[in-house]
């Protein structure tokens, strides 16, 4: 792979984003990440510079991944990108309104780093 892909990891919990950040490196140098602590965070950084995957949590302070979502599909440059929730939040309509959204991925935590890295490839086309 030599083009490079700009991934943005949202989580207000340090840990987890060091975590999703470790595994979504392991997939190849071609991977760039970058961190935000919340949806707003987030949403500044996506509008100021250019990424080609969001990973987003949904429970946050300031503003939460759903707003998030909201926020980038109303976004010419963001309307296809693919975001994957990773959120502690199992109940189905937390799944259901995250994809009515328009997310392209629901992972509940506690999630292993291969499946992290599994559903990446899988959006990215990458296998």
């Amino acid at each position: 792979m030599t083009q490079q892909i700009r991934a943005l990891v949202v989580d207000d919990s340090q840990a987890m984003r060091r975590s999703l950040m470790y595994a979504l490196q392991r997939l190849g140098t071609w991977l760039h990440t970058e961190e935000a602590q919340d949806g707003a965070e987030g949403l500044k950084k996506l509008t100021l510079g250019r990424y080609d995957l969001v990973l987003t949590d949904i429970n946050m302070p300031l503003m939460d991944g759903l707003k998030l979502i909201h926020h980038l599909r109303q976004t010419e440059a963001y309307r296809t990108v693919p975001i994957v929730v990773i959120t502690t939040e199992s109940a189905m309509e937390d799944r259901a309104r995250a994809m009515a959204l328009g997310a392209s991925a629901y992972l509940v935590k506690p999630v292993q780093s291969k499946v992290v890295q599994d559903t990446v490839k899988g959006l990215l086309r990458l296998e």
